[in-house]
């Protein structure tokens, strides 16, 4: 197989464009010739028109008998017919010659001849003046009819001249009409049949091609828009592919989000355990589309899992699993690295099948639910078929189960505070009950005892004794009873702690009696409520034991706000020794005291002298004096 020439449009151009172009060019030098010929004819009829004007004037010379004048006429006519028959072609000037015009041109020159030998030399006499006028129109006959032969020819190359132009005419017409063709035909309709193109790729058809007519530049441009259509085409194949893969995985990311936000706002409202197990284990086996699912505790030798809650399993699969020993089966793996586990479901060498094999699962997913080092328990997620589980999902199971060990591992902490706090309430009423109504309770017990003496000895005067006694134990009792009912329903204000103090001096000043002055000094940042509660807790333990020991008769509180927060306590009353026994052997309540003030970081200071009453001062440290300010304490209140 051969390749066809390829002509390019540059060579169609020139090889239809050069044969007009050598025409046009041989028409115009034929009509340049045929001027020339034209001009040249048409200066020697006029030459040939002189001779005859010489030739009258020579014979008017003769005749007139001026020889002397005759020789310069003679050697002119000579000139002008040498000119005629020679030419010129300066000027131009050339007698378009042919057979009659040669044959006359002789004719001319014989009847010169003649003419000069007999008139030309010695002029006409007077006899033969007829005779010359004849041979002058003679020779004068000869001259026209060579210029008529001449004029016929020149009429011949006019015609001609005429002919060539308009030959030239047609040829420009007929080159035009072509070159118009050729132009639409190689030119213009490739460039529509592209501008089309091009109009249908700004519509959005990449399919658009052009067709290959030619083999010249535009063919090579067809194709190059054809190779450029198709890399167009191709590429937006691939970005609507890249586009939908996008699509997919900013969808993906977009769940992946959602049941992270789903589950984080589920495992932070989870207000118990068994809730979080199940709102966990519910979701968890949606995100992951799994048959079933099982979320296990494990106890702290990592020996037995507890199944805290399921989904999807049989009945008898959740009540039988629901405490498995650690390596009896696929789940269940004790001190289980960090990350996620695929297990395929394969029968062990076991007289009794795996209860998730028995149940038709054949894939187990397991999740180590892990806080920092320790194994917190795992959740087992079950497929009925073989699953591969891609790096995206693997991570968002991860993440969901360390929000659920971070979830679990806060449910703890916060048992373990709200235990605490508890045990913490518990120790501070059995210190308080051992402290006051024990202690009055086993001086009743004594009473009662010496109560049955004195019955039994029969002693009235004993029995009154006694039962006075009982009686004050009764009244005290019933104090302190009515003082802890006081202390517990102690309320702080949110922004002052006066109001709390002045309503505490009342029920004091109600139950004992005692007229107390309350004096407050300076204005500081307000006190954070929990803060105003143990110190008004240690101002009443203060206050009762004044009323159980002093024996005052008035009694002040005087409170400090600047520099720093001062709180005073004092009595008129008996007083004690503080270089003697250790308070805390007689006086229960400082003891207490004590214990509250540490708690907040504050300092207690007692002071006594005896006859002279008693002092108990509390300072508060500076970072409690700068705890918040008003509306901040309102918020927190």
């Amino acid at each position: 197989m051969t390749n066809g020439k390829h002509w390019t449009l540059g060579a169609k151009l020139a090889l239809l464009g050069i044969p007009f172009l050598l025409l046009a060019l041989l028409s115009t030098a034929a009509t340049l010739w045929v001027s020339w010929q034209l001009d040249g004819g048409a200066a020697a009829v006029n030459e040939a028109g002189r001779l005859r004007m010489q030739a009258y004037r020579l014979a008017l010379t003769a005749r007139s008998g001026d020889e002397a004048a005759l020789p310069a006429l003679v050697e002119r006519f000579e000139r002008s017919l040498a000119l005629v028959r020679d030419g010129d072609p300066s000027r131009p000037l050339f007698t378009p010659w042919n057979a009659d015009s040669r044959r006359q041109f002789s004719a001319v020159e014989q009847s010169w001849t003649a003419f000069r030998e007999r008139w030309a030399r010695t002029g006409a006499p007077a006899a033969a003046e007829a005779q010359l006028r004849a041979d002058t129109a003679a020779f004068a006959a000869h001259v026209d009819a060579l210029v008529g032969i001449v004029e016929d020819e020149l009429s011949r190359w006019t015609s001609l001249l005429h002919l060539l132009q308009m030959a030239l005419m047609a040829l420009v017409m007929l080159g035009s009409v072509l070159l118009l063709f050729v132009g639409f035909r190689f030119v213009l309709e490739p460039l529509g049949l592209l501008e089309q193109a091009i109009g249908r790729i700004d519509a959005g058809d990449f399919g658009a091609r052009v067709e290959r007519s030619s083999s010249d530049e535009f063919g090579t441009l067809a194709d190059g828009f054809n190779g450029m259509a198709e890399h167009l085409q191709r590429m937006h194949r691939n970005l609507e592919a890249k586009v939908s893969e996008k699509t997919a995985e900013l969808q993906e990311k977009r769940e992946r989000l959602q049941a992270l936000y789903d589950v984080t706002s589920m495992v932070n409202g989870a207000a118990s355990l068994d809730e979080l197990a199940q709102g966990f284990a519910s979701r968890v086996r949606s995100i992951a589309r799994a048959d079933g699912v099982a979320l296990r505790w494990a106890d702290e030798a990592q020996a037995r899992f507890l199944m805290l809650a399921c989904e999807g399993l049989p009945d008898w699969m959740s009540e039988g699993e629901h405490c498995i020993q650690a390596g009896d089966c696929h789940c269940g793996v004790p001190s289980a690295k960090p990350g996620l586990r695929t297990v395929p479901i394969l029968p062990l060498q076991r007289i009794e099948p795996l209860g998730c094999q028995a149940a038709g699962f054949n894939t187990l997913v397991s999740l180590p639910v892990r806080h920092k080092d320790r194994q917190m328990g795992e959740v087992d997620l079950f497929f009925h078929a073989q699953v591969t589980l891609s790096a995206a999902e693997r991570s968002l199971l991860e993440a969901l189960v360390v929000q659920l060990a971070t979830a679990m591992e806060n449910l703890r902490l916060d048992g373990l505070e709200k235990e605490a706090a508890i045990a913490e309430e518990r120790g501070f009423l059995a210190r308080e009950l051992h402290d006051s109504i024990a202690q009055s309770l086993a001086f009743l017990k004594i009473q009662v005892q010496l109560m049955d003496d004195a019955l039994k000895s029969a002693d009235p005067q004993q029995q009154q004794q006694v039962l006075g006694e009982i009686d004050a134990g009764v009244r005290e009792c019933h104090g302190d009873v009515r003082e802890l009912l006081m202390h517990f329903r102690t309320r702080a204000n949110a922004e002052d702690i006066a109001p709390a103090l002045q309503t505490t001096l009342r029920k004091f000043e109600h139950q004992t009696g005692l007229a107390v002055t309350l004096a407050m000094q300076g204005h500081g940042v307000p006190l954070a409520p929990d803060l105003q509660i143990q110190v008004l807790h240690i101002v009443q333990e203060a206050l009762s034991n004044v009323r159980k020991h002093s024996r005052a008769a008035r009694v002040w509180l005087d409170v400090q706000q600047q520099p720093a927060w001062r709180f005073e306590v004092r009595d008129d009353g008996i007083g004690f020794d503080c270089d003697g026994p250790t308070p805390d052997e007689t006086h229960v309540g400082l003891r207490i005291m004590r214990e509250r003030a540490q708690r907040i970081g504050a300092a207690l200071d007692v002071m006594s002298t005896p006859g002279r009453g008693s002092s108990v001062v509390l300072t508060l440290p500076a970072v409690q004096r700068a705890a918040a300010p008003p509306l901040a304490a309102r918020a927190a209140a």
